[in-house]
């Protein structure tokens, strides 16, 4: 199993960016997949859930409003709308199923 996030970089403050995460491998949908990050010098943060069966969704108080997850079953991606973004989104991304993680993407914001 292998999941690629792509999508980050360095963006102004205010700005967006929309993160992907391509999933190959996996044998059977996973029931939910999630965007973890881990800004620096601190712990992993759930930001975001999407649930496969009920497609229900779960944001951080610190993200909602803001970020959109959403998901192509079709392509095996998972996706990260990030609008309205700010210096404390700063953070390394990580995709995971739970039992599988992605290798993460930087995203930068500056103030």
């Amino acid at each position: 199993v292998q999941l690629v996030e792509s999508g980050g970089g360095l963006v102004q403050s205010g700005g967006s960016l929309r993160l992907s995460c391509a999933a190959s491998g996996l044998t059977s949908i996973s029931a939910y997949m999630s965007w973890v990050r881990q800004a620096p010098g601190k712990g992993l943060e759930s930001v975001s859930t999407i649930y496969s069966y009920s497609s229900n969704t779960y944001y951080a108080d610190s993200v909602k409003g803001r970020f959109t997850i959403s998901r192509d079953n079709a392509k095996n991606t998972l996706y990260l709308q990030m609008n309205s973004l700010k210096p404390e989104d700063t953070a390394v991304y990580y995709c995971t199923t739970g039992l599988y993680w992605g290798k993460g993407t930087q995203v930068t914001v500056s103030s």
